[in-house]
């Protein structure tokens, strides 16, 4: 793994530049830590102030200092969207290798729930939930469903690798030394899978991004929280962008497409290198 971040590094700029991007926001996200406010204050600044160098970013009609506000948002937008990715792919992962792995009747059970999941449209059903649930609907919340609506796809794509993987010999050795399907996945079959895991949880995160900021934008999430799509709703619920008050609408949105970009080319970059053809170009301009 770290020799393929190096390789990467050494060979992409697109790889270069979408880990700078992410790594900036990543950043902004810990500074929010040491924010002189929380994440929830109000009336604690002037209002509507523009960009200065005392309020980097301006502030809001509530009374928000702008810049620390969308630190908050960028961390707990990550928050929702990273727990989202660990509970859909962990899914994905066990359903998947089980399912490729021990085959016959397990298989067709699990492909046929796999399936289902699949064609179940996504959006409208989040929308119709947290319809149902407005109110309580907390970023854990949040992050639990769109988890559960997004393993389906990757699922198949291990199940595909898992397939192919149970035919070597390594695998037939583990079997006859006694190691259970759950330790063959785990300790023989895993390796193997982390190099796609990680292409699909940027696919994952981009998917977690989209949904939050489309389900608060229509006031359906946690408006209490600060994330980049609340950050969106409370900028358009006082009309920032009539009042040209552009910083306020500008934070989130500008936040949002620098995140779109550098998980695509962070996502553009692993699937290059995963590639059988470039890994093999490669190769041979190493050997030569």
């Amino acid at each position: 793994m770290v020799g393929a971040v190096r390789d990467l590094l050494r060979s992409s700029m697109a790889f270069r530049i979408g880990g700078a991007i992410l790594l900036l926001l990543l950043v902004l996200g810990v500074l929010s830590f040491l924010a002189p406010y929380s994440a929830t204050d109000r009336r604690v600044v002037p209002n509507d102030r523009p960009p200065s160098l005392q309020y980097l970013l301006g502030t809001t009609s509530l009374g928000q200092d702008v810049f620390w506000l969308t630190t908050y948002a960028i961390r707990n937008s990550l928050y929702v969207a990273g727990l989202a990715v660990v509970i859909g792919r962990t899914i994905a992962v066990l359903l998947g290798s089980f399912s490729g792995y021990i085959g016959g009747t397990l298989d067709r059970i699990l492909s046929s729930v796999t399936e289902s999941f699949i064609v179940i449209p996504r959006l409208p059903l989040l929308i119709l939930i947290s319809f149902m649930v407005r109110g309580a609907m907390s970023m854990l919340m949040l992050a639990l469903l769109l988890g559960l609506l997004d393993w389906a796809f990757p699922s198949k794509r291990y199940r595909a690798q898992v397939l192919t993987l149970r035919e070597e010999e390594f695998t037939n050795t583990a079997a006859f030394a006694g190691m259970n399907p759950l330790k063959i996945i785990l300790r023989e079959h895993l390796p193997f899978l982390i190099p796609f895991l990680l292409a699909d949880a940027v696919s994952g995160f981009l998917f977690a991004i989209g949904m939050e900021v489309t389900l608060s934008v229509l006031g359906l999430s946690d408006l209490g929280s600060p994330t980049i799509g609340t950050m969106i709703y409370w900028a358009g619920y006082y009309q920032a962008l009539l009042a040209r008050r552009f910083w306020w609408l500008g934070a989130p949105i500008v936040t949002s497409v620098l995140l779109v970009v550098g998980m695509y080319l962070v996502s553009i970059s692993l699937g290059s290198y995963l590639d059988p053809r470039t890994r093999l170009k490669n190769l041979v301009g190493r050997a030569s």
